[in-house]
């Protein structure tokens, strides 16, 4: 019998198949737009069985508790009062919905705080602030393909001030940053006081790959939205990334 979170992660690869075909086409219906939600939120559930495969039930299950919340009442206080991240509000193309605040936006932290760990711990196994400054740049490196794409092309958020990048604020990208590297530094303590060692398991690879496909798929709706700065620099950072990890070598 196929464990429940390797039937999630194959329904995953499943989805995301799925899904690279009817948007690379343009074939989906509108009455299947939750299916974008959806995804991250899959993708995201993913991220949350690695953070309990790593830490253990207990300290898992918090871990993602302070991702999901924590996260979720920046993007509100973001949202609501045009700080942090700057001017922008939700719209209605990525409901549900809790507080005009997307669900699907804690499972994405979730899923940018699980993959951008992994990548970091391997660039620098031994952690400390180097790990926690790396996962952050690595979350950035994300949200610049994410957020041309989510903003100009498909509108789940709309940006209300001018910015230097597609029309997206400086402090957008700052905001990331910031907000990651507070995530990760309370990764950090949870590794510190559990005093876990870094290990290769298939978990970390699925993070890893998950990195890959998420890249991969928003770098793709990119080039067919003609996003080509946007893509070039997320497959630029991205492969750079990438290379620190497969040499292995500890920085620190």
């Amino acid at each position: 019998m196929i464990k429940l979170d390797n039937f999630l992660f194959q329904l995953f690869i499943f989805w995301y198949i799925c899904g690279v075909i009817l948007l690379s086409f343009n074939l989906l219906p509108s009455w299947l737009e939750w299916a974008n939600a959806f995804f991250l939120i899959l993708a995201g559930t993913l991220a949350s069985i690695f953070f309990i495969k790593r830490f253990n039930w207990k300290r898992g299950i918090l871990i993602n508790f302070i991702i999901f919340s924590l996260s979720f009442l920046i993007e509100f206080i973001g949202s609501s009062y045009n700080i942090i991240f700057g001017k922008y509000y939700y719209t209605n193309q990525f409901a549900p919905t809790l507080f005009n605040v997307p669900l699907a936006i804690g499972f994405a932290w979730l899923l940018v705080m699980g993959t951008s760990h992994v990548l970091a711990m391997k660039i620098f196994p031994k952690g400390g602030i180097l790990y926690a400054v790396t996962g952050s740049f690595i979350a950035v490196t994300i949200d610049l393909i994410i957020d041309p794409v989510a903003y100009k092309l498909k509108e789940y958020w709309i940006w209300e001030e001018p910015g230097f990048y597609y029309n997206i604020p400086l402090s957008n990208f700052i905001g990331w940053f910031l907000v990651a590297l507070l995530l990760h530094l309370l990764i950090l303590f949870f590794i510190k006081i559990e005093k876990i060692p870094y290990s290769n398991s298939l978990w970390e690879k699925r993070m890893i790959t998950l990195f890959i496909l998420l890249v991969s798929m928003f770098v793709l709706l990119g080039f067919i939205g003609r996003l080509w700065i946007a893509c070039i620099v997320t497959i630029l950072l991205s492969c750079f990334i990438l290379l620190l990890t497969l040499r292995g070598k500890t920085y620190d």
